[in-house]
């Protein structure tokens, strides 16, 4: 038996902890050796300790570097910051890694398999946002900064550049803006082409492509890509298109990882208008359990779990309502288990 494997969970908001639960009953089915420390954020985080991010929380992901995360409510516009995004920062979490894979065959696309590999700290994300008030509009002019480095671009294109090569992957594409925004994407560009001649090159082909031509791309022959790597706002935007290939962010999961902890989610959001009826799905934040299963180097029950999932899905045909099916998050959990605890 594996030894202990302390790690943080975060129900979240929402259909969290529907989900969540849906997710523990499937590690707990496996037997996967991780010993939870359960806490708060987002809105919950806000109802239990005022803080949408609760020290406790942070304390314990700098304990245990690993942390299995539902989805957090954000309000938009006002109110507090991404819970998401703070996380990001307080722990360097560079790399966000988004796989897209087809899990029910069949539909508009088909035999998908991209992974998208986000730049996750820099670019204009990094909130440098001001207003430049004329006359008695205080808010006539909005002006935001947009900043990329030449270390923060490295780490990331290194990191898409080992996964790659981990997961044998034969092409990795840079997708970027350097037409037009020649030195905050530029730089990213000029890098990956740097860093690909003097330690990658024959490891795999390295291509690249400008975003709205990707964009278009992906829609018409989305198998000409095998892993995209890019700048965190073009990341933001072709991950969630990527998803839409593989039936959307309910069958999408993520992972944060970078110099001080892993967080693995799933990628959607808390869907507070149907929490509680028991409809959710539960796939995505179970194929994030599977990427952290990965990353703590148990690729055996990952696989296990990945088979049981596609199984359910397509053998046993149990499917939530968002990807056609009948079925509620309770009768897919109880089919999913039993197909792990038979397998």
């Amino acid at each position: 038996m594996p030894p202990p494997i302390p790690a943080t969970l975060i129900p979240g908001d929402g259909i969290g902890p529907e989900i969540m639960d849906a997710t523990l009953a499937a590690l707990e089915a496996l037997g996967a050796p991780l010993r939870w420390d359960m806490q708060a954020a987002g809105l919950q985080g806000v109802k239990e300790a005022g803080d949408p991010l609760p020290p406790k929380t942070l304390d314990s992901i700098r304990r245990t570097r690993l942390a299995l995360k539902g989805p957090l409510e954000t309000p938009s516009g006002g109110g507090y910051r991404s819970s998401n995004v703070r996380l990001r920062e307080e722990f360097n979490l560079y790399a966000n890694l988004r796989p897209a894979r087809t899990l029910i065959p069949g539909g508009r696309f088909d035999n998908i398999d991209l992974v998208v590999v986000r730049e996750n700290l820099e670019g204009l994300y990094i909130g440098h946002e001001h207003y430049i008030p004329i006359g008695d509009d205080p808010h006539a002019v909005a002006m935001a900064t947009g900043v990329n480095t030449r270390q923060g671009s490295r780490r990331v294109l290194e990191f898409a550049f080992e996964h790659a090569i981990a997961t044998g992957r034969k092409k990795v594409t840079i997708v970027h803006k350097a037409n037009i925004m020649k030195a905050l994407t530029g730089i990213f560009l000029e890098t990956g082409q740097q860093l690909y001649e003097r330690k990658y090159k024959g490891r795999f082909t390295l291509d690249t492509v400008i975003i709205d031509a990707c964009a278009m791309k992906l829609v018409l022959n989305p198998w000409q890509f095998d892993v995209l790597v890019t700048t965190n706002l073009f990341g933001d935007i072709l991950s969630d298109l990527v998803a839409g290939l593989v039936g959307g962010l309910g069958m999408t999961p993520g992972a944060n990882i970078g110099i001080d902890a892993a967080i693995f989610e799933a990628v959607h959001g808390s869907a507070p208008d149907i929490a509680g009826t028991g409809v959710a799905n539960p796939t995505a934040l179970l194929l994030a359990a599977a990427m952290m299963l990965d990353h703590c180097r148990l690729p055996e029950m990952s696989a296990r779990l990945r088979t049981a999932i596609g199984d359910t899905l397509n053998v046993d045909k149990v499917r939530t309502g968002d990807v056609g099916g009948h079925s509620g998050t309770a009768e897919f959990t109880r089919a999913l288990v039993t197909r792990i605890v038979n397998a």
